[in-house]
């Protein structure tokens, strides 16, 4: 594969940092990165990738190099899907069908959002670890039930002050390891067996790219009378998350439903049933006080709930393959990234 580089493009929404790779008339594929990193991220697995083959990488907005203009979350991931679409019309390559797309974690949500927005854009879908057709947090059982009205313990109002602190000061040190950059996504996302061959230095440079605030990362929270005291806010990309505004599990009507590749990792703390990120799970945990328990506000079943949507999509018509891989967390693409090549070359349109 050729060299994976970053180039500024200017649509008509905003100028964005987009990293490219493979010859202007490749194959296209489309990759989109996840909450707290950006398209350099996807560098690892474009090693791995097929020379003819053109990679498409964004840094989304309020990440990396793109423009920080503010997110508005009450359209979920729409703003993001928006540019997506931008970039792909700026390409000649909207409305084709050719576009074969891999979204990781957040990225993956907004691929989901993409089927729905501009069904003729992808070819085929590949999700890595995604977020839930629901959302994150706040949802009960596999239909994703609110959990509560106002949508409480989710959205903007469940990130640690002291780590929203250190992004914003660009502090990429190890210290006060709860709090630092590094060493979360080291522990969560950064790898696992593979880490030796990661240049973490420049993945936390990424990493810590993130602008931060109510328009941005987290966002803004109001108060709330249910647990944990706080609820989903109107800004920012933890609110685009909330169930309040994101769902995406229309894509089961879908008309014409490209084929999907779900991958998701057995150790996963992330998106999983039980995330260590999900607030119900740590108020059951005893790591928050007051939790009001499991008949009010369960842990999310996110990765069971991404099942019964593609088991639907299935069911309707549509080609979905499972890759479960044991001992892997949320780093997929990092920590794997050849089998992650394998597989989205195994799905490609060409």
């Amino acid at each position: 594969m050729n060299h994976f580089a970053p180039h500024r493009i200017q649509t008509g929404r905003l100028t964005q940092n987009v990293w490219t790779a493979g010859p202007d008339g490749g194959t296209p594929l489309l990759l989109v990165h996840g909450n707290l990193s950006s398209g350099g991220f996807w560098r690892y697995v474009v090693e791995h990738l097929d020379d003819d083959v053109r990679v498409v990488a964004p840094d989304l907005r309020g990440f990396g190099d793109t423009d920080a203009v503010p997110i508005d979350a009450t359209r979920g991931l729409g703003d993001m899907v928006d540019d997506v679409h931008e970039l792909l019309e700026h390409m000649g390559l909207a409305g084709q069908r050719r576009v074969n797309a891999v979204g990781w974690s957040m990225g993956g949500g907004v691929l989901q959002q993409l089927m729905l927005e501009h069904p003729d854009d992808l070819s085929s879908v590949t999700l890595i670890a995604p977020l839930s057709p629901y959302g994150y947090g706040g949802t009960k059982g596999l239909d994703g039930v609110p959990a509560t009205a106002d949508h409480a313990a989710c959205g903007a109002g469940g990130a640690n002050p002291a780590f929203v602190a250190r992004l914003a000061a660009n502090d990429t040190s190890e210290g006060d390891p709860q709090t630092s950059p590094r060493v979360i996504m080291r522990t969560y996302f950064g790898g696992g067996a593979n880490h030796a061959n990661l240049d973490e230095d420049f993945l936390t440079e990424e990493l810590v790219k993130i602008r931060t605030g109510d328009d941005f990362y987290p966002g803004n929270s109001v108060p709330s009378d249910n647990w944990p005291g706080t609820a989903t806010g109107d800004r920012g990309i933890l609110n685009t998350m909330s169930p309040k505004y994101y769902d995406a599990s229309g894509i089961v009507d879908l008309e014409r439903k490209p084929p999907v590749v779900w991958i998701h990792g057995s150790e996963d703390k992330v998106v999983a049933d039980g995330s260590l990120f999900d607030l119900a799970t740590l108020g059951q945990l005893g790591a928050i006080p007051g939790w009001p328990g499991e008949d009010v506000l369960p842990p999310q079943p996110m990765v069971e709930q991404m099942r019964s949507v593609l088991g639907r999509y299935r069911a309707n018509g549509g080609d979905v393959t499972e890759v479960f891989l044991r001992g892997e967390d949320h780093g997929i693409p990092l920590a794997v990234p050849a089998r992650v090549a394998e597989e989205v070359s195994r799905v490609l349109v060409r």
